[in-house]
């Protein structure tokens, strides 16, 4: 049973077991497609994974035969989340898919369609984890539309070739092309995807949880930064895990030959 289970909204789901915290698109009749009162849960589910101290694993996953089909263009409110300002005041970083930084590790769990905004969120995901039912693209250029968010993260993640075949034909790939291009880190059997996101999530807590925060953050911020000031940023990082509850417990164990037992501290 799991520790946590709650209703963001009436379209999203978020449930901890553990230290691991699943959100769920809930939205399967319309094929997890992102609306206004979505993108609300969806935020709402985030923010309550990154405050949540005993969450130190995420998975995100869509209930029924999609992850998500992107953005529902038949919505009444826009899709994106609702901003103040003109239109070239609007900020662009308004959720996770869109460049939210959480430093905890996050799984993503493509159980089937993944497209648009869907396939924008599992490229800020650490791991991806899909079914072999799985496929993924980019359809908006079929739309007359840019893909934006898509553009500017999907070549550092799978290189330029690839990046630019889903990106500019609209076309979608199967699981097994994903994990060929690394886009996917496992693909497994429909039937055995919950079983292998949970094994996966088993052996990241096994490391500690805040030193695993500090690693992220240096490896996304370290390459906007010269390498002098990424070296002064890592080492700073540094000292403040080593500085940490669980650094001291990680070296007890280390000489006591036992498993560490992290708090989190």
């Amino acid at each position: 049973m799991a520790d946590v289970d709650e209703r963001l909204h009436d379209r999203v789901r978020y449930a901890r077991t553990g230290h691991v915290a699943t959100i769920t698109y809930d939205r399967p009749d319309k094929l997890n497609a992102i609306d206004g009162a979505m993108r609300d849960g969806l935020n709402a589910a985030f923010a309550r994974f990154t405050a949540d101290d005993e969450a130190w694993v995420g998975v995100v996953t869509g209930a029924g035969r999609a992850f998500s089909a992107g953005a529902d263009f038949g919505s009444e409110r826009n899709p994106a989340g609702e901003f103040p300002g003109s239109y070239w005041e609007r900020p662009t970083v308004n959720s996770f898919e869109s460049g939210w930084e959480i430093h905890k590790p996050v799984i993503a769990a493509v159980n089937g369609l993944c497209l648009g905004y869907g396939l924008t969120l599992v490229t800020w995901c650490d791991f991806v984890i899909a079914s072999d039912r799985a496929t993924f693209g980019y359809p908006e250029v079929k739309l007359g539309v840019p893909t934006i968010v898509g553009a500017l993260r999907l070549p550092g993640r799978v290189g330029w070739q690839p990046a630019m075949e889903l990106l500019l034909t609209g076309e979608t790939i199967s699981a097994a092309r994903a994990k060929e291009i690394g886009l996917a880190l496992q693909v497994v059997p429909h039937e055995e995807l919950n079983a292998a996101v949970d094994a996966f999530a088993q052996r990241l807590l096994a490391g500690a949880p805040l030193a695993q925060r500090a690693i992220k953050e240096v490896a996304r911020r370290g390459p906007e930064m010269s390498q002098t000031d990424a070296i002064r940023f890592g080492e700073t990082m540094r000292r403040v895990a080593g500085a940490t509850e669980d650094a001291t417990e990680g070296g007890l164990a280390a000489r006591e030959k036992r498993p560490p037992r992290w708090q989190g501290r």
